[in-house]
């Protein structure tokens, strides 16, 4: 029997959004303040996956500049009939303190690879808009709805309305279908027809520990809705030794031979904190329906399992994706990723100097607007990324180099400067809860040095930097980092019960250069290497 090991989809994938069209399947995923939005990606089998496809790629489709951190694309979902893709997500514009401005959008497509068109606006109620195509044709959206009000129930139940492709609205009489239950933070709603039952799926406990799906059904789309009478389907809550912890935020898909499989957010914690530093990931369980019409995982129990039976399918596995990339293609990786705005010649260029990538130094890493940073995920505990960068700093405000990155106010970056006594030099700054830092007594003098190779080590919870002048005798830099510190749990701050930092997306490893003197100084990568290792528990 063939096995499905757990996560399918590492390091920071949120939300999974799941559907099935003939033989292939397809998960959407968060990407927050990430550009480009929303990722896809694509299986044959359940079992193997890779990242296919960004959906949201135009500015005129996404407009995250000023976006706060973990603002952007919450909880993208994407659903398939008579030959359309459909996605519809929240755009976030604020979210720390009673507020919350979040927008939501559609946007379809006739291929899943695109064009995908300008998005539809449907409301601003609430996040985690969900497209349900009932069987009589008619399309309904679900959200949740959020309280601002003192001493009310913030998370204030499932609004459902229905939406009319004809008029490209939502349309009709808004109805509040679910509160959700004693676990509270409703959210993520989902609907499903099955055996002449309509099924609400959502998360519920918050998307930390206490994690966990809830299912309710009814006769009628409008309720009422019965809640499972076993409570959560799935949760980790309460059981803190297993590996697969925060367990929530689920959807379903039948495969060809109608077996169902459930795929779930989930974090995988570092022992020596408990801090996720690979962020929210994707899990995948195998699930029936009971007699009476619940769903149950096909194990038994609703713990989150590690290995899981794979379907009766062939396997189809994909070539390995490598790490290296010399920056030689007319197009960057599709593993790359920049903050809030799309790839632009106005500060990165692959064709300026061939075999290159060309940053120009804009805005520093505080700014929730212009920076020049492109990054990928941490998708394994153990793992390195490796890159050369050639530049000529003139003045302090000029900087470029490697970077491990959480959000503007968390984070370790190793940096090419100019001081006025040593000349150009390395050094190494961080950021914790927005505590600035310099972890280096003073700066490495470079000066003379035409090209200089930077490295990140990771090790679970340990950082340390490496640099080199030839990329073969490698020294270290400054001391063992935290990289724990890198992870939701750890950037979210709360002084005096005021909450002031939120987290939800994960460890990006980079290059970036700023210049704040607004000259516009650029930087040269010759290539980026990120390799994990091998043998080693990821």
């Amino acid at each position: 029997m063939s096995h499905i090991a757990n996560p399918i989809l590492r390091g920071f994938n949120p939300d999974p959004s799941i559907i099935r069209v003939k033989d292939d399947y397809y998960i959407a995923t968060s990407t927050f303040e990430w550009f480009p939005g929303v990722q896809i990606h694509h299986s044959k089998d359940l079992k193997n996956w890779r990242l296919l496809t960004h959906p949201l790629t135009r500015k005129s489709q996404l407009d995250m500049l000023g976006n706060p951190d973990s603002g952007g694309v919450w909880a993208p979902c994407l659903s398939y009939h008579a030959g359309t893709y459909y996605l519809v997500f929240t755009d976030v514009k604020s979210h720390i303190g009673p507020f919350k401005d979040t927008h939501n959008y559609l946007i379809t497509a006739q291929d899943i690879m695109g064009p995908w068109s300008e998005p539809v606006y449907l409301n601003s109620s609430g996040f985690d808009p969900s497209l349900f195509h009932d069987e009589d044709g008619r399309k309904w959206v679900v959200n949740m709805v959020w309280d601002h009000r003192k001493n009310k129930n913030s998370f204030a139940g499932i609004l459902l309305q229905e939406y009319s492709p004809q008029e490209q609205k939502l349309t009709g009489p808004i109805h509040n279908i679910f509160k959700g239950t004693k676990l509270g933070l409703t959210e993520a709603p989902h609907l499903y027809k099955h055996n002449g039952y309509y099924y609400l799926m959502t998360a519920e406990g918050g998307t930390r520990y206490n994690h966990a799906v809830t299912v309710a059904r009814a006769t009628s789309l409008f309720g009422p809705y019965e809640v499972d009478p076993i409570g959560p389907i799935l949760t980790s809550a309460g059981n803190p030794e297993l590996p697969l912890q925060k367990a929530g935020h689920a959807s379903i898909v039948h495969t060809q031979a109608d077996e169902l499989y459930l795929v779930h957010l989930t974090g995988r914690p570092l022992n020596s904190s408990l801090n996720c530093n690979l962020g929210r990931e994707t899990a995948i369980q195998k699930g029936l329906w009971t007699k009476d019409g619940w769903l149950r995982l096909a194990g038994g129990g609703t713990e989150p399992q590690v290995m899981v039976e794979a379907p009766d399918l062939p396997e189809a596995p994909f070539e390995k994706e490598q790490g290296m990339d010399h920056f030689d293609e007319k197009q960057l990786s599709i593993h790359f990723n920049s903050l809030r705005e799309p790839f632009s010649e106005d500060w990165m260029s692959l064709t300026e100097r061939q075999g290159f990538l060309r940053l120009i130094g804009r805005e520093s890493f505080s700014s929730a607007h212009r920076q020049s940073l492109i990054a990928r995920r941490q998708q394994a505990f153990s793992c390195s990324a490796e890159t050369v960068v050639e530049f000529e700093p003139e003045t302090f405000q000029q900087m470029a180099g490697l970077v491990y990155y959480y959000n503007s106010r968390n984070y370790y970056y190793l940096w090419i400067s100019h001081d006025e006594e040593m000349g150009k030099c390395l050094g190494i700054m961080s950021s914790d809860q927005g505590k600035y830092d310099e972890p280096l007594d003073r700066p490495i003098s470079v000066e003379g040095w035409s090209r200089v190779y930077l490295k990140a080590e990771l090790d679970y919870e340990k950082l340390q930097f490496y640099y080199s002048v030839d990329g073969n005798e490698w020294l270290k830099i400054g001391p063992v980092l935290d990289a724990s510190k890198i992870s939701d749990d750890h950037v979210e701050q709360k002084v005096g019960g005021v909450l002031l930092d939120q987290g939800f997306t994960g460890s990006f490893l980079g290059i970036c250069v700023q210049d704040l003197s607004g000259t516009r100084k650029h930087a040269d990568f010759d290539y980026f290497n990120y390799q994990e290792r091998t043998g080693v528990e990821q």
